[in-house]
């Protein structure tokens, strides 16, 4: 298998991807109903993305924490962000709900986040050098 050892670069952006999955993760969780409501979005789709983005935050830790990578893992993480960003962007248009203003916008910026992030770990993997076999 392909593997890498991470550049500082990409572990560190694997670090504030799974911790900022991780803060989610728990504030749609502990908070669904209320932010639906301020929202306007469906508190079963905050629940579920809660779910999504814990377990998500648990892989992006494991690989930050490792000395060697699978790159297509990495890759993994990258398109999965980038795909995030481009579906909570498509959400907002799609007429599958009625964001309020406040929901609009906190769609909008956690999908800059994401793509920012996705951005950054497309960096970093550049930046990292493959495993000696």
């Amino acid at each position: 298998m392909n593997r890498i050892i991470p550049s500082d670069v990409l572990r560190g952006v694997l670090w504030a991807d799974a911790a900022s999955c991780t803060a989610m993760g728990l504030l749609l969780s502990v908070l669904a109903t209320p932010l639906a409501r301020w929202f306007g979005l469906p508190a079963a789709m905050l629940l579920q993305a809660s779910v999504f983005l814990l377990g998500f935050a648990l892989l992006v830790a494991c690989l930050a924490w490792r000395r060697s990578s699978p790159r297509l893992l990495v890759w993994a993480v990258i398109l999965g962000n980038a795909v995030w960003a481009l579906d909570s962007l498509l959400l907002l248009v799609s007429g599958w709900v009625a964001p309020t203003l406040l929901g609009g916008l906190f769609v909008a910026a956690q999908a800059l986040v994401v793509a920012v992030l996705a951005e950054l770990e497309y960096a970093g993997l550049r930046r990292s050098a493959p495993l000696a076999a």
